[in-house]
This record gives structure tokens, C-alpha cells and sequence, in this order.
């Protein structure tokens, strides 16, 4: 069965939640041999070698894709424009290459213009924002690599923006990102300073800048476009023309009222935003295809530690029966999984295409990480995309960023 919905002028077909081919799916344990992450991106930072992490371990419990109707074409989908996947190396910045692939995105749709992004410009002004608010609140915010995709509106309407060509955050001869010593160091430098209680502002920043620059590199103060110059500020406002105040960030969950902004309680929220506009899982399922039948991106964010996210092996994410028939998959087992934390805040994404067939919604995600990569490039057709179920974004993805003009027609019930 089908549902018609009018929504904002377009016409949507929901598909029923039994349409989804999982009927009496089987697991299998899958025994992984080092992939694209060890075998490409470690071994392009530090020249390291697979044998060093071949060790023993045990199965991991994986959905059986044998039989089931996955697509293995990323080009039968209905695509928006957007650059290529780039990979986020050794890091975990995942909500700033999902969030700033979103961003060129839309600056093509609004503008026209391709123009790869800095990345690790918000980064870097995201550990900026951190030493201020650990030395203002006195150690009690999270320090961690990972942020939410929202961070980098506020980065913006901060610090503005960068192009990848001014500023790549590699080093001379550097083919991947890592972080992790660069990290380390920061957040061993921060608790130093909560034990020492040397709560000097400037001296914190000036300390993270420095560590920052000798890792990966000083951001330019200016840019040039066109024999002019250009402050990240002005980049964005007067050349990519992006109104930061544009984009917020939807929610869909039971323990926060819904039609209200709220904060979603994760780690990686670690400045309690409350802006999420937190609404019913039909609506958020219905605003994200009508985003996308619109020619809008969104970038999302969820779970990616399911049996049924098939990254080597399908490029592709589903919910299989034997964790949850399709028909019960409803904002009831969506809170369930969130409360009981086998639903967690993962990995960020960028939503570029849907496809509809045989009355199942599929979802083409453009990816940053190791995982959907496996083969490499040559071996690889979908080499950084999935093909992510619908199933599985109700159940699993928990928020996307988003133009608010698909949401116009829903804002005036938010109180």
C-alpha cells in the first residue's frame, strides 16, 4: 500500500514500511582482512604496512546480502549535483566533509559555481571554539575530534569559509589526513591546563593554534579570487553568496517534544545547541525526500554499526528481519534503539540521489570514510557512495541538515 501526501506543492509517494526485500534475512560472520583504511590511507601516512595489524579476530555478525534486490549502480540513481567523494583520511571529521559537501552543493544549485571547500578550515576554527569554551567553563565541555554537522553554520557565521585550493590542511608530500597525533597532543595540552587551573585565554588558544599549525598548517587570512582579496568572511558572504541563517538542522525523536527546537543529547553536541527542530518520523521522512525531489542535498547523520550496513560488501545499508521486521520499524523502536544505546551518533554523510522502485525508496550517500571504499577506485564502481534503505534511515539516521525552504510550509508550528 501507498500513501499520497500533498506537501509544499509536491506531490510524495511513501512506500509502505513492508516494502523493503528482508523478509527472513540471515546473518553470516564475516571475517575481515585489512581493507582501504590500512592497506591506502594509513600506509599513505605513515608508510605502514598491513601485516602489522593482521591479527586474529574474532567474526563480525553481518547481514547475508545473497538474494536480496541491492542496487549495484550508482548511476541508475536520481543524482544532484555534487562534487566527487573526497576521503577524510585518519580523522574523525566526518561532520565537516558530510556538512561542507552539503555547502558546495548548494552553492552550484544557488550560484552555479563549482568550487571545492575547505574542510579543515572549520576544523581548525572548531578547536578554536573549544579552547574557548574549555577555559571558559572550566574543563567541563567535551574535547573530542567529532563535532555535529551544524557546527560548521556556526563556524561560519563565525570565521566564514575557505576554498580547498588555499587552504588543504596537508603537508608538503602529504596524500591523507590523520589527526590523531595532532589530537592527542591537544587534548593532553587541555587537561594540563585544568590540572595546572592556568586559565589564560589567550595563551590556551595561542598553545592549540600553534600545536594546529606545526600538524596541518596555518589557514591564510585572506584569499585571492580574481586579483582581489577576500577575508574568509567576506569569501563567503560576497563570492559563494551562502547565508549561513539559511540551514538548520532536523531532528525526529520521542524523548524531546516534538514541533519545539531542541538539543540533541549526543557527546558530539558538545555546546548544547538547542536549534534542532525536532519532528514526527513521517514528516522527517517526508521533508528529506521532498529536499531532494526539490534538487536540494541534505547532509545526514546516524548509526553505521548495524549488521545490516553491508559497507565491503554491497556498498549498501538495510535493516535486516531478524533485528526488526520492516513493518514495525516506527518512531517507537527508532526512540527504543537511541535510549538503550545501540543507536549512537556515528558518521555524517551527504544525501546526493534517491531511487524509487518497485514501491522502496533507496538513498544515494556520497561518504568521507574507509568503508566505502573497499577495492579502491579501479576495482570499485561505487568507490564512496552507498546505497543507504529507507528502512534504514528511519530507524538509524537520526538528523540532516538542511535548506529551511523545505521546511517553510512546517515552521509556523514550531512554538
Amino acid at each position: 500500500m501507498k500513501k499520497q501526501i500533498l506537501l509544499g506543492g509536491v506531490l510524495l509517494i511513501i512506500a509502505s514500511a513492508s516494502a523493503q526485500n528482508n523478509t527472513n534475512s540471515k546473518g553470516v560472520f564475516k571475517f575481515y582482512e585489512p581493507g582501504y583504511y590500512q592497506n591506502s590511507i594509513l600506509k599513505g601516512i605513515e608508510k605502514f604496512e598491513s601485516t602489522q595489524e593482521t591479527v586474529k579476530q574474532s567474526g563480525t555478525f553481518k547481514m547475508d546480502p545473497s538474494g536480496i534486490a541491492i542496487p549495484t549502480d550508482k548511476n541508475t540513481f536520481k543524482s544532484i549535483w555534487h562534487l566527487s567523494p573526497v576521503s577524510q583520511g585518519n580523522t574523525n571529521t566526518c561532520w565537516s566533509y558530510s556538512a561542507t559537501s552539503m555547502f558546495e552543493s548548494e552553492i552550484y544549485r544557488l550560484t552555479r559555481q563549482e568550487i571545492k571547500l575547505s574542510e579543515m578550515y572549520t576544523a581548525y576554527c572548531e578547536y578554536i571554539e573549544r579552547a574557548v569554551q574549555f577555559v571558559r567553563t572550566r574543563g567541563k565541555i567535551y574535547i573530542g575530534e567529532g563535532s555535529e554537522m551544524n557546527a560548521v553554520i556556526r563556524v561560519m557565521k563565525k570565521y566564514g569559509t575557505l576554498p580547498y585550493s588555499s587552504y588543504s590542511g596537508l603537508l608538503p608530500g602529504q596524500e591523507f589526513q590523520s589527526h590523531e597525533k595532532m589530537f592527542n597532543e591537544i587534548k593532553a595540552y587541555l587537561d594540563g591546563v585544568k590540572t595546572r587551573n592556568a586559565w589564560d585565554e589567550a595563551t590556551v588558544v595561542s598553545t592549540v593554534k600553534s600545536i594546529m599549525h606545526h600538524y596541518i598548517g596555518e589557514p591564510p587570512a585572506r584569499v585571492n579570487v580574481q586579483g582581489k582579496e577576500y577575508t574568509p568572511q567576506q569569501y563567503l558572504s560576497e563570492i559563494l553568496r551562502i547565508n549561513p541563517n539559511d540551514y538548520i538542522d532536523v531532528l525526529s525523536i520521542m524523548q524531546q517534544p516534538y514541533w519545539k527546537q531542541v538539543v540533541f543529547e549526543v557527546p558530539d553536541n558538545w555546546w548544547n545547541d538547542a536549534s534542532y527542530y525536532n519532528i514526527p518520523l513521517d514528516d522527517y521522512m517526508k521533508i528529506l525526500m521532498k529536499a531532494l525531489k526539490s534538487g536540494i542535498t541534505v547532509s545526514i547523520a546516524g548509526d553505521v554499526s548495524e549488521a545490516g550496513f553491508l559497507a565491503r560488501e554491497a556498498n549498501a545499508a538495510m535493516i535486516p528481519s531478524f533485528d526488526i521486521p520492516s513493518a514495525a520499524i516506527d518512531e517507537n523502536a527508532r526512540q527504543f534503539r537511541f535510549s538503550n544505546g545501540t543507536t549512537t551518533d556515528d558518521h555524517g554523510m551527504h544525501v546526493v540521489g534517491y531511487q524509487e522502485k518497485d514501491g522502496t525508496a533507496w538513498f544515494l550517500f556520497k561518504d568521507s570514510g574507509a568503508g566505502s571504499r573497499t577495492g579502491g577506485p579501479e576495482k570499485n564502481p561505487n568507490f564512496g557512495y552507498y546505497f543507504v534503505h529507507e528502512d534504514y534511515i528511519r530507524l538509524k539516521m537520526m538528523t540532516f541538515l538542511v535548506n529551511k525552504e523545505v521546511m517553510k510550509d512546517l515552521l509556523p508550528m514550531f512554538r
